[in-house]
């Protein structure tokens, strides 16, 4: 037994800055040796279970796992140097998933950042801001999250073909009565007429269209094709026979799709 003397597991605990329960626990692994019975019968915490308490308090407060800590204490100065290091970079990896996930949870509170880069959010908004319906631009934002899944080769050149378009305000003005015509009859006469303008608005710049279209690598291009430009067309006839109108005048102008 050693003489009266030292602090109570309660001041103990007090000065290391943890719990009475803490401190306990750290003896059950080991971390730090239970001390000595005074000739009272109580426990006294002399200055070495003191530092040794700060110790692993502070290494367990850096975020080294319990299980990890004693070895700590007890290694060498090099070793003990070595295993710090290797603790940091784990750390550092923890962070570095940590703000990934928040930075997911920010996009997914900001709607589409979520699912498409902040350029595609930037066109999806510029749709907006020209006026376009709500639901033109969601079926659009479908589009995009598509295009990125199924033609990510594609995807920059689709972004950069939607961009030219967006700057082009007889493009939009098309582009809003063909949104439109989804109303109309499928045999509307009318949707004739509007596939020949948007034809001939799309061929004014045939290169910028050759590179959005040239899908030829692959067994399934007409099926990634497909799930692309013509999603939806199921809930609305009179769109699926204006794109097809319009494919049939951009195939007879020489410009080649895969074949559905």
């Amino acid at each position: 037994m050693r003489a009266k003397g030292g602090l109570t597991i309660g001041q103990a605990a007090a000065y290391a800055g943890v719990t009475i329960k803490t401190v306990r626990h750290y003896h059950r692994l080991g971390l730090v040796a239970e001390p000595e019975r005074d000739t009272s019968g109580y426990r006294r915490y002399g200055s070495a279970e003191l530092l040794r308490l700060v110790q692993a308090r502070t290494l367990a407060g850096a975020g080294v796992p319990l299980a990890e800590a004693g070895e700590l204490l007890d290694a060498g100065t090099e070793r003990f140097a070595a295993a710090v290091d290797d603790v940091h970079r784990r750390l550092t990896e923890q962070i570095e998933d940590l703000v990934a996930r928040r930075d997911t949870l920010h996009r997914i509170a900001h709607g589409d950042r979520a699912l498409l880069p902040d350029r595609a959010c930037a066109v999806l908004g510029r749709m907006a801001e020209l006026g376009l319906k709500a639901e033109y631009v969601a079926t659009q934002r479908e589009a995009l999250v598509l295009t990125r899944a199924v033609v990510p080769e594609m995807f920059d050149t689709f972004l950069t073909r939607l961009e030219h378009l967006l700057d082009d305000p007889g493009h939009v003005e098309l582009t809003k009565r063909a949104w439109d015509a989804s109303s109309w009859p499928p045999d509307d006469p009318r949707l004739d007429e509007l596939a020949s303008a948007l034809a001939e608005k799309v061929l004014t710049d045939r290169a910028l269209l050759a590179a959005g279209t040239g899908l030829r690598d692959r067994s399934d291009d007409a099926a990634r094709y497909a799930l692309v430009n013509h999603h939806r067309e199921d809930d609305a006839p009179s769109m699926a026979r204006l794109n097809a109108l319009v494919e049939a005048r951009l195939r007879a102008a020489g410009v080649d799709f895969p074949q559905r």
